[in-house]
């Protein structure tokens, strides 16, 4: 039954907390290394390096809620959950703190709206293309009835709507069919729509994946390429309803404005320009005032209705001077609406502002919430917060996470697209004094939770990483090597000098014998967590240090509901809506004058290998190596080796090299156990010399005094781990580094980027590389110039899947020609049965059931 969380749950969330470590462990050591989860203190640490300390009740809800409706009521709040599992409407009571029912729905995305009476409710139906409606008595949804907005195979994707007072009329925001929809709520359900763009894609043929759901889930980024989105289109996300002056308020997601609609004439009479990414919006005095959240930029517009100017840009972050990242993404005034509260999604937190004087308003402080706020919402008599946290209020490890060849009992299957549970924050406003002296000790605590405040590891005088940008290194040189979909326990869990299970090491060093090697002989991380969850926003978080709303929001759809093909990989480059305002690391080598040059990332392989890829972002034109194979699972590793070191040592003759250069190692993927395809071991064993003939290559030039090597996973994409999910392999190569040694300093992808930055002298791209971590423990200030000798393969590279191999069957309807085209939790099932045997059960991923109490005295 899902309930309250209960402070009675505490002791037992501590204690399971400890499991999460090591048995070779020391008692001491393990309490001396951070690691996510439950802390000491009663924060919760995240894989991201920051930390949580919601405040309030938490209701315990399903797989990523996005939007929070209020019956007028009082009693009942429903929200709307558009994850990687099952979509559906949960409907909560506030007078119990329960779920009270529930309703599945097959699609939905954002769109949440009751009517002013409080009897009906209505869903946006994404790619069901459908508006549902249902009556609503005493806190249950029934009389559901469908209205069709367009055929099915047409793409719209109903998201934001308004409805008008009388509930007689609806318009809806298509996300992706660039159009606004008006529907008649009759027996009729006659409807009109205004085009926002002149790319008609709603009819357009758009490419539909296998039939196959494991197929299906990777190959969206080859669809991608075909997909008819055009740069300029709008993505209409939000509507706003103002009867009063008969128009609509529209916010048009990649485009940075709001559409005016006039309802008489059915035009977009004007276009009030806001910043990147505008998504929700709310009408304030009767409509005089819209405030529009931009989660691209940390901010909010207020426009004034009746002049269509912006009175003002409040600024949500934490610090007034913050880079992208805060990532506001849901709005809320009190009733008197002399209050707002804006849910920061990537900071945890709802910041107050006073608004009482439109036009001047001033922070009031933040309120820590759950991970990824994605709604906020105040009750009717205006006594309490409420907030969706997307993610939940924990992470999780995932011992039992897809093997490659192994079946896990379906209820213990743990895939990190659906991991998470997430939670309703109930959360007490008190009279506007006592909430003013409140949100002081509720501010402190949202600080709290910043890396930058907590103690920085220690920096020797003569450590080649810089403290600040701008400061000299000995290092000139980054090769940044990005490989797929591996967790800590998969490859290096058998190294003893490490934090690692070996009964979850499905690649141990006979296998690996380089990356054992090198993690010896340079030094071992076993401590090290990307922020991602999947490759779609892993590659965003690997070359950016952030993932913007539109690819969090979308990837569970494009991952976990894409049956008709209506959602592209929604990353690397396929769509301009999903860069980050803050750019990736090559644009910050371009504003610094650094060299740089991609070998496969961003970049669209040719047809064959005998063809020229493509570059997907600009900045990279002229900037990449068009002869690279990408991720081709067909093409081997280390051929992928042997083109970089031939352009190594065209770079000797030349006398010089780009300073950064960014590579994809990615057969680590594997391709499952397709007849006739490399066997996993294979494919990891490929991937393991390759890794090895490059790092000899590099220690072995003119250019080694001054290199830096980092490889990481772009995602550890739901591999078994015992300490969480999201823990993946990561290597620092260069003379600098503290050779033979292990450093278990918590560090995230984000600490690896921010590294990088500083001995390249390069600007952070977002607030999470800006308070990374730096890995300052790593490296040490006397070079040690030994160059590496790779190991050969131990096993057969040539080793083909024979058709009696376990999950033949099933990985012959897989693609392997894009990353995450196959449902990475059966892939990791087949390839730990083809190699530990059928008879050896596959352990579930690490996802620890912690719960969060919280005193019920700080809400009183």
């Amino acid at each position: 039954m899902i309930r309250l969380l209960s402070s009675s749950c505490a002791a037992a969330a501590l204690f399971v907390s400890g499991c999460s470590t090591s048995p070779r462990l020391s008692v001491e050591a393990r309490r001396s290394i951070e690691v996510p989860g439950p802390q000491h203190d009663g924060s919760v640490l995240l894989p991201n390096l920051w930390s949580l300390r919601p405040v309030g009740r938490q209701i315990v809800l399903g797989d990523f809620p996005v939007n929070i409706a209020v019956h007028p009521g009082g009693k009942f709040v429903a929200i709307l959950h558009s994850g990687h599992g099952p979509h559906e409407i949960a409907v909560v009571n506030l007078a119990t703190n329960a779920v009270w029912s529930l309703v599945s729905l097959d699609e939905s995305f954002y769109g949440l709206e009751f009517s002013r009476d409080g009897s009906q409710l209505f869903c946006s139906g994404a790619g069901s293309e459908v508006i549902h409606s249902f009556s609503f008595k005493e806190g249950y949804l029934g009389d559901h009835r469908e209205f069709r907005l367009r055929p099915t195979r047409e793409r719209g994707v109903p998201a934001g709507l308004a409805l008008s007072d009388d509930a007689r009329r609806i318009y809806i925001a298509n996300v992706w069919g660039q159009r606004i929809t008006e529907l008649q709520l009759d027996d009729e359900g006659l409807t009109r729509e205004l085009l926002l763009t002149t790319n008609s894609v709603a009819a357009t043929n758009f490419v539909k994946p296998p039939d196959d759901p494991d197929l299906a889930a990777i190959t969206k980024r080859e669809a991608a390429k075909y997909d008819p989105t055009l740069p300029g289109d709008p993505f209409p996300y939000a509507c706003r309803l103002d009867e009063k002056r008969q128009r609509l308020y529209v916010s048009l997601w990649a485009q940075a404005k709001i559409a005016v609609v006039d309802l008489k004439s059915n035009e977009v009479i004007a276009n009030w320009p806001t910043e990147e990414h505008p998504n929700e919006m709310l009408l304030a005095a009767g409509g005089k005032y819209l405030y529009v959240a931009n989660a691209n930029r940390n901010t909010v517009t207020v426009f004034e209705t009746d002049s269509g100017r912006a009175i003002e840009t409040i600024r949500s972050s934490l610090f007034p001077d913050a880079l992208p990242g805060s990532t506001p993404n849901s709005l809320a005034l009190a009733p008197d609406g002399k209050t707002l509260f804006v849910a920061n999604a990537n900071n945890n937190t709802v910041a107050v502002f006073d608004v009482a004087i439109p036009g001047k308003s001033r922070s009031l402080g933040f309120i820590p919430v759950g991970w990824y706020p994605t709604s906020v919402r105040v009750s009717v008599d205006g006594k309490h917060l409420l907030v969706a946290n997307g993610k939940g209020i924990i992470p999780k490890a995932n011992r039992f996470g897809p093997q490659p060849g192994v079946a896990a009992p379906a209820s213990t299957v743990e895939y990190i697209g659906s991991l998470f549970r997430g939670t309703l924050s109930v959360i007490d406003l008190p009279a506007r004094s006592v909430l003013e002296k409140r949100l002081e000790k509720y501010t402190a605590q949202a600080y709290a939770c910043v890396p930058a405040s907590k103690t920085k590891v220690p920096r020797a005088r003569d450590n080649p990483i810089p403290a600040k940008v701008g400061e000299a290194s000995p290092i000139r040189y980054v090769l940044y090597v990005i490989k797929e979909n591996r967790t800590y326990d998969q490859v290096l869990g058998d190294m003893k000098e490490g934090n690692g299970d070996p009964a979850l090491c499905l690649f141990p060093e006979r296998i690996t014998p380089n990356h054992h090697k090198l993690a010896r002989e340079f030094v071992l991380l076993d401590n090290f967590y990307v922020e991602s969850e999947v490759s779609a926003d892993g590659h965003e978080w690997t070359m950016g240090a952030y993932a913007t709303d539109f690819v969090e929001k979308f990837w569970p759809l494009s991952y976990g509901h894409n049956k008709l093909g209506k959602y592209p990989y929604p990353a690397e480059g396929n769509l301009e809506i999903a860069a980050p305002a803050g750019g990736y690391l090559w644009d910050r080598a371009r504003d610094a004058g650094i060299s740089f040059r991609s070998y496969g990332e961003f970049v669209s392989n040719g047809k064959t290998a005998r063809d020229p890829g493509k570059a997907r972002v600009k900045t990279l034109h002229g900037h990449f190596d068009p002869w690279f194979r990408g991720f081709d699972m067909d093409y081997s590793d280390v051929k992928r080796a042997q083109h970089f070191i031939s352009e190594l040592k065209r770079f000797e003759r030349e006398g010089d090299m780009p300073q950064l250069q960014v590579l994809r190692l990615p057969n680590d993927h594997t391709s499952g156990t397709a007849t006739n395809k490399p066997t996993p071991t294979a494919h990891v064993a490929d991937n393991d010399v390759a890794f090895g003939m490059l790092v000899e290559a590099i220690t072995n030039s003119k250019f080694w005094q001054q290199t830096a090597i980092f490889v990481v996973e772009d995602d550890a994409q739901n591999g078994p781990d015992h300490v969480d999910a999201h823990r993946t392999i990561a290597y620092v190569i260069s003379p600098y580094v503290r050779r033979g040694s292990v450093d278990s300093t918590m560090y995230s992808t984000s600490s690896m980027l921010r590294t990088m930055e500083l001995i390249l002298g390069l600007k952070p791209m977002s607030q999470f590389d800006a308070v990374a971590t730096p890995m300052f423990a790593s490296f040490q200030g006397q070079p040690d110039l030994r160059p590496y000798h790779g190991l050969p393969a131990n096993v057969d590279l040539k080793a083909k899947n024979p058709k009696t191999a376990w999950g033949s069957d099933l990985s012959r309807t897989m693609d392997f020609s894009k990353e995450d085209a196959v449902d990475d939790l059966l892939l990791n099932r087949v390839i730990w049965h083809s190699i530990r045997g059928s008879e050896h059960p596959m352990p579930p991923p690490t996802r620890a059931a912690f719960v969060f109490p919280h005193p019920v005295e700080d809400d009183d």
